[in-house]
């Protein structure tokens, strides 16, 4: 048995695509529109990943955008999706310089949540060790659930 990808729905692709693209880093590796199932997929790999992806080597999202307009449960039920980083306050502080809200930001330096824009939580952990706990993440608070 081998992961292949996690699935999410989007209702909006540029804005999906801004976020896991322009803001998160990701790109995306494929496209395929489906129109005798009304549904558009978009696979995306983290950069490191880029070249894997490719070949199916490694992990991917993909999102399907169903072309008539659904509105999704905001419910927990999905869990997370997780992605290591070099630098978790450089990542954050870019997320959050690009308008994402960081829900929990990296107190421990090593690990951090965001949402995307269809409430999918994701969750940034810092390769290697912690990083030294400093301000501001170390005193800020959560924002909103995760």
């Amino acid at each position: 048995m081998k992961f292949l990808h996690t699935m999410i729905r989007i209702n909006n692709i540029e804005e999906s695509l801004d976020f896991f693209c322009n803001k998160l880093g990701l790109v995306e590796t494929r496209r395929k529109d489906v129109p005798e199932g009304k549904f558009t997929l978009i696979f995306l790999a983290a950069n490191e990943d880029k070249n894997s992806a490719i070949n199916t080597k490694s992990p991917e999202i993909e999102l399907t955008y169903n072309w008539e307009f659904e509105d999704f449960n905001k419910g927990r039920n999905f869990g997370h999706l997780a992605f290591s980083v070099e630098n978790i306050y450089e990542t954050c502080q870019k997320l959050k310089d690009n308008g994402v809200v960081i829900n929990r930001p990296p107190r421990d330096g090593r690990m951090a949540f965001i949402k995307s824009p269809n409430e999918i939580s994701i969750e940034l952990l810092q390769q290697g060790e912690a990083l030294e706990i400093i301000e501001p993440w170390k005193s800020m608070e959560n924002e909103g659930n995760w």
